[in-house]
C-alpha cells in the first residue's frame, strides 16, 4: 500500500515539478548566502585596512555596516525563501497529497 502510494508520488508532475523548482531556487539563494558570508569573512582576512577604514570623518569602519549587511541579507533571503515557500510550494505539495490520495495524476499549473 505505502510503496504505491510512493510510486503515484514519483511519478507526479507535480512532484517532479516541486523537487527540481524548490531545489535549484535553494541552491540559488545558499550561493548567495555563501558569497555575503564569504566574501566578508575574506575582505577581513585579506584587506584589514579597508576593513578598519573609517567612514568619512566619523569612528565608525567599513566592517561594521558591511557586516550589518551580511546579517540583513541573510534574513532577507529567508523572508523570500518563505514567502515562496508559502505560496507555490505549498500549493504543488497540496496537489501532489490529493493527488496521492485520489490515485490521479493531475498537471496543476
Amino acid at each position: 500500500m505505502e510503496d504505491d502510494i510512493v510510486q503515484r508520488v514519483k511519478a507526479d508532475p507535480n512532484y517532479q515539478k516541486l523537487v527540481k523548482t524548490r531545489s535549484r531556487y535553494g541552491w540559488t539563494l545558499t550561493w548567495l548566502v555563501m558569497i555575503a558570508y564569504y566574501g566578508f569573512t575574506c575582505l577581513n582576512a585579506f584587506d584589514k585596512q579597508f576593513m578598519a577604514s573609517k567612514i568619512g570623518d566619523g569612528v565608525m569602519s567599513w566592517g561594521v555596516p558591511l557586516g550589518l549587511f551580511v546579517i540583513l541579507f541573510t534574513i532577507a533571503v529567508t523572508g523570500i525563501y518563505v514567502r515562496r515557500a508559502n505560496s507555490e510550494f505549498d500549493a504543488l505539495t497540496d496537489a501532489i497529497q490529493r493527488n496521492a490520495a485520489s490515485g490521479k495524476e493531475k498537471v496543476r499549473a
